[in-house]
């Protein structure tokens, strides 16, 4: 890593040390809400988009020319690792990752192997050309969690109640844990392998964990993820961890092992820093629909973040989600010189 890149606004935060601004990127901020976006994807099926270092490259920069963000991440999904190792799935517009035979038993969970470089050429290619072009902006590299993927692997889509993977989780309790064992190890194969390509922090998204209360995600998810963030320990980049609805569980995710702990909109950041505890930055989190009512608004729930910020030890500036899609990027745009603007030190 270059000295130039290190000292990044974004890496020094997710390490806790002094910057001039506070770092800005935002979730999803490569997608439907950009109109060149949206040119280039006409007609390309998204999992062909994720798997074609051109696009990737190329969606991946989109965002940091027209917004001047502090970092990008890497254009993909969290279920390409599952179809690099031959799960029947695919991204259904308007629906989401569809998997054609659900996993329900032993034998399903058994027959999903430990991902290899070669199965994700494509991203290890990427991330090397984004790494040269980006230069002294940092490119995170991010994976689903265990319980996330499980939950769309079991369930066969998504859900609005897990109700099938809540019911391996409590019924089958052996079953659960055999499948979680496997998706860690994939999960922990494609953030090395991002890594190893060059990116410089990583996140491990897991959306949907907020439907366990914080006994069962003890006991089911916390082992699991805590083995991801320690795996990735010997490589020493910062490493970032964020579900939605995870107001309960925000010390549970600082403690399975993350530097940085991302909040949603639910929870003011400083109650946030109060429930994670010391030693961790935070990363959040202005609700992304704010982004759709007047700039003044904006404005003013941007400076209110900043402010309950002020005395956490490292912030970076994040919604509390995805950006919406219908999002104008002019909004975003304004928000990333506001940010940069008002934390100027």
């Amino acid at each position: 890593m270059t000295s130039q890149l290190a000292d990044s606004a974004f890496l020094r935060a997710c390490r806790r040390l002094p910057v001039s601004h506070t770092p800005v990127w935002f979730m999803r901020q490569a997608g439907r809400s950009l109109p060149e976006y949206r040119a280039l994807r006409e007609g390309v099926a998204m999992l062909t988009a994720c798997a074609t270092p051109e696009l990737v490259v190329e969606i991946t920069m989109q965002p940091v020319r027209r917004y001047g963000v502090d970092a990008a991440i890497l254009f993909s999904d969290i279920v390409v690792p599952l179809k690099a190792i031959g799960v029947d799935l695919d991204i259904k517009p308007g629906v989401g990752p569809v998997v054609a035979t659900p996993i329900r038993d032993a034998e399903a969970a058994r027959a999903l192997r430990p991902i290899e470089p070669d199965d994700v050429s494509y991203v290890t290619e990427a991330v090397r050309a984004l790494t040269k072009e980006l230069g002294a902006t940092p490119l995170i590299g991010f994976a689903g969690a265990p319980f996330t993927l499980a939950s769309y692997l079991i369930e066969g889509g998504p859900s609005k109640n897990h109700d099938h993977t809540k019911a391996m989780m409590y019924g089958e309790p052996a079953l659960w844990h055999a499948l979680m064992e496997r998706l860690t190890e994939i999960t922990l194969g494609f953030l090395r392998v991002q890594l190893a390509a060059g990116a410089s922090a990583v996140q491990l998204f897991d959306s949907w964990v907020g439907a366990v209360s914080p006994d069962d995600y003890r006991e089911f998810v916390l082992p699991y993820t805590s083995r991801i963030f320690a795996g990735l320990a010997d490589l020493e980049v910062p490493r970032v961890h964020f579900g939605v609805g995870t107001g309960e569980l925000l010390g549970l995710l600082g403690e399975a092992g993350a530097d940085v702990v991302g909040v949603d909109w639910r929870v003011p950041l400083d109650e946030a820093a109060l429930r994670v505890g010391p030693g961790k930055a935070l990363q959040g989190n202005l609700d992304p629909a704010i982004l759709l009512a007047p700039w003044e608004v904006v404005e003013r729930r941007a400076g209110e973040i900043l402010a309950r910020a002020a005395k956490i030890e490292g912030h970076v500036f994040n919604l509390g989600h995805g950006v919406l899609p219908g999002t104008d990027p002019d909004q975003l745009a304004r928000l990333t010189d506001f940010v940069h603007e008002a934390s100027a030190r």
